[in-house]
C-alpha cells in the first residue's frame, strides 16, 4: 500500500474478486483481530435485490482469513503497516455525504430502473465462485467493482481458447426448412436461411440425400448450352430400349433414317412458335449450271413434303393427300399443293406427320416384300428402300433450311443414316452424270465397255465417320468402277458432301482434295450438284 491508500501492484491478488473498494485498512496479518470492533452490519437489501444468504466469493490472500460479516474493502494505514503491532482506530466516517460510501446499485423489479450499461441483471441464486476466481462478462474483459482501480487481465495462458460469440440463429421447424431445400440449392436463401438449413442437413439424413439431388439438378440448368439434342440420342435410347425388349415388328434398317429424320423435323416444329410459322424459308437447288432457289414458308416447306411423301403412299396402297390423277413429278406435286393453300400454318404439321407414321407402320409390317416396290419420281424410279433414304435425306435437308430460318440449332444425322445417304447419292452418280452428257452439259464417253465389266472411274473418298470409299464409273452407268480402273480422285467431308448433292453449294465452292483426271472431276461434281431438286 502507497501512502494515499491506492492498491500498488503487487496487491492485485489481495483485491481481486472483491466488489468494491471504500477505504483504506490495517493488513490482516498485522492486526489483532479480536481487538477490532466490528462494524454495524449493513441493512438488508430490498426485496428483488438478493436472498439474505446469497454467499459472498472467497478471497484471496489475506483478505480470506477476514469474517464474513466484515467489509472485506477495509484496509489499514500506512503507519499501521510500518509499526506492525499498534492498531489505531480506525477513521470515522466523514460528514460530507459526497465522501461517504456509495450505496450498492441494486437491479430489479423493485430497484430503480438502471441506466444503459450501467450494470448486468441481477440473478436470484447465483453459484458460489471458487477462490480466487475472476468474475468475467460475456465479452471477456473483467468488469471493475464500483470505485476500484482498474486491475490488468492475467494472460489466460496456452491452451486456453475465449469462449465464442454465438449468435442467436432463427431455430425453423423441420417442414420449413424442409420447404427452403429448394431455394438453398439455388443459392437464393437469406444468410440466416442458409445457417438455418445447413445447421438442420448435419442432423437430417432424409434432408441431406433430397439437398444433395437438388444440388445435383441445379447443376443441369445451363443457360448457354446449345438448344439442340445430339443427333445419334434417338439411335441410342432406342437401341437401348430395343435391346431390353425387341419390338416385335421391327422397322427395318432402310427404313430407319426416315423414321429418325421425320421425328427430329417434328419435334423442331413443336418447339416453334405461331409467329415462326410465317417465317421467310429459302429452298435451294441445281438446274444445269447454276443455283435456283424459291422463297416460302415453314408452312409452305411442310406442304411440300407432304406432297412428295404421297409418291410413297401411293406405291404402298394409301391414300395420296393430293387425291387420285396427281402429277408424279416432285415439283409439279409441290406446286400444286401450293396453288391449293387453305390450311393454317400450324395445321399442316398433324397431317404430315401422320402420314410418316403410316409409311413407317406400313413398311414394317410389309418388311422384305416391300422393299424392292417401285416409286415413280416421273422422270426416274426408285425401288421404295432408297425412296425411304431419299425422303430422309430431304427431311433433314429441310429441316436444315427452316432452323436457319428461325436460328435454331440443327445437327447433321447419325454417322450410319448419313452413310446411307451418301452411299445412295453415290449410286445415282453414274444415271446424273450420263443424263448431263445426254444433254450435251458433260464431256463424251472415251472408253465403252460391256455392261458389268471394269471401266474409267473416279475414287470418290468421302471423310469423316459417315464417309468410306466409291468408284464412280464415268462413261456408262452399266460399267463397274474399280480401283485399278481410277483415272482421278476427289476427297470432300461427308456434311459438305451432302451440301453439294442437295444444291446449297456450287461445285466451284466444294472444298474439294482433287488429283488425276480434271475433266473427269468437274463432271463427277456438277452431276452430284444436279441431284438436288425442289
Amino acid at each position: 500500500m502507497t501512502g494515499d491508500g491506492r492498491a500498488s501492484e503487487g496487491d492485485e491478488d489481495g483485491v481481486r474478486g472483491a466488489r468494491r473498494i471504500p477505504g483504506p485498512r490495517g493488513a490482516a496479518d498485522d492486526l489483532d483481530l479480536a481487538a477490532v470492533p466490528l462494524p454495524p452490519l449493513p441493512p438488508l437489501p430490498p426485496p428483488g435485490a438478493g436472498t439474505p444468504g446469497e454467499a459472498v466469493p472467497e478471497q484471496s490472500g489475506a483478505d480470506a482469513a477476514a469474517p464474513a460479516g466484515e467489509d472485506t474493502a477495509s484496509a489499514a494505514s500506512p503507519d499501521e503497516r510500518d509499526t506492525r503491532g499498534e492498531p489505531e482506530p480506525e477513521p470515522a466516517a466523514p460528514d460530507d455525504p459526497a465522501e461517504s460510501e456509495p450505496e450498492p446499485h441494486v437491479c430489479g423489479p423493485n430497484g430503480p430502473e438502471p441506466e444503459p450499461d450501467a450494470c448486468e441483471p441481477a440473478e436470484s441464486g447465483p453459484e458460489p465462485e471458487a477462490p480466487g476466481a475472476d468474475r468475467t462478462p460475456a465479452d471477456g474483459v473483467p468488469a471493475p467493482a464500483s470505485g476500484s482501480v482498474p486491475v490488468p487481465v492475467p494472460d489466460p495462458g496456452p491452451g486456453t481458447a475465449p469462449e465464442p460469440c454465438v449468435s442467436a440463429a432463427p431455430v425453423l421447424p423441420h417442414r420449413d426448412l424442409q420447404a427452403l431445400l429448394g431455394a438453398w440449392a439455388l443459392s437464393v436463401c437469406s444468410a440466416e436461411e442458409t445457417a438455418a438449413v445447413e445447421d438442420h442437413l448435419t442432423r437430417c439424413l432424409p434432408c441431406a440425400d433430397e439437398a444433395k439431388r437438388l444440388r445435383e439438378a441445379v447443376g443441369l440448368l445451363h443457360s448457354d448450352g446449345a438448344l439442340d439434342l445430339d443427333a445419334t440420342l434417338r439411335s441410342r435410347v432406342v437401341e437401348g430400349c430395343l435391346g431390353r425388349r425387341p419390338a416385335r415388328i421391327p422397322i427395318p434398317g432402310w427404313a430407319a433414317p426416315y423414321d429418325a429424320e421425320t421425328a427430329r423435323l417434328d419435334a423442331l416444329l413443336r418447339d416453334i412458335g405461331d409467329a415462326d410459322w410465317d417465317a421467310q424459308v429459302r429452298l435451294r437447288w441445281f438446274e444445269k449450271e447454276r443455283r435456283t432457289d424459291r422463297w416460302t414458308t415453314v408452312g409452305g416447306v411442310i406442304s411440300h413434303l407432304t406432297a412428295v411423301d404421297g409418291l410413297l403412299s401411293a406405291a404402298l396402297g394409301l391414300d395420296d393427300p393430293l387425291g387420285g390423277g396427281a402429277p408424279l413429278d416432285p415439283t409439279e406435286r409441290t406446286e400444286a399443293s401450293w396453288a391449293a393453300g387453305g390450311s393454317p400454318a400450324r395445321a399442316v404439321r398433324e397431317p404430315w406427320r401422320a402420314q410418316s407414321h403410316e409409311l413407317i407402320r406400313t413398311a414394317s409390317f410389309a418388311g422384305r416384300n416391300v422393299a424392292e416396290t417401285s416409286v415413280s419420281y416421273g422422270a426416274f424410279a426408285l425401288p421404295l428402300q432408297d425412296a425411304l433414304v431419299d425422303r430422309a435425306f430431304e427431311c433433314w435437308v429441310h429441316g436444315w433450311d427452316i432452323a436457319e430460318a428461325v436460328a435454331y440449332p440443327y445437327p447433321a444425322p447419325s454417322a450410319a443414316h448419313l452413310h446411307l445417304m451418301i452411299d445412295l447419292a453415290a449410286r445415282m452418280l453414274p444415271a446424273a452424270l450420263a443424263g448431263r452428257r445426254r444433254a450435251g452439259l458433260a464431256g463424251p464417253a472415251r472408253d465403252l465397255v460391256v455392261p458389268g465389266e471394269p471401266g474409267r472411274s473416279l475414287h470418290l473418298e468421302i471423310e469423316g465417320h459417315a464417309g468410306g470409299d466409291w468408284y464412280i464409273a464415268l462413261d456408262s452407268p452399266a460399267a463397274l468402277g474399280t480401283r485399278e480402273t481410277a483415272v482421278a480422285q476427289v476427297a470432300l467431308d461427308a456434311v459438305e458432301f451432302c451440301r453439294l448433292v442437295a444444291g446449297h453449294i456450287s461445285p466451284a465452292e466444294a472444298a474439294a482434295g482433287q488429283e488425276g483426271d480434271r475433266e473427269a472431276i468437274s463432271d463427277v461434281l456438277f452431276a452430284a450438284a444436279s441431284l438436288s431438286r425442289l
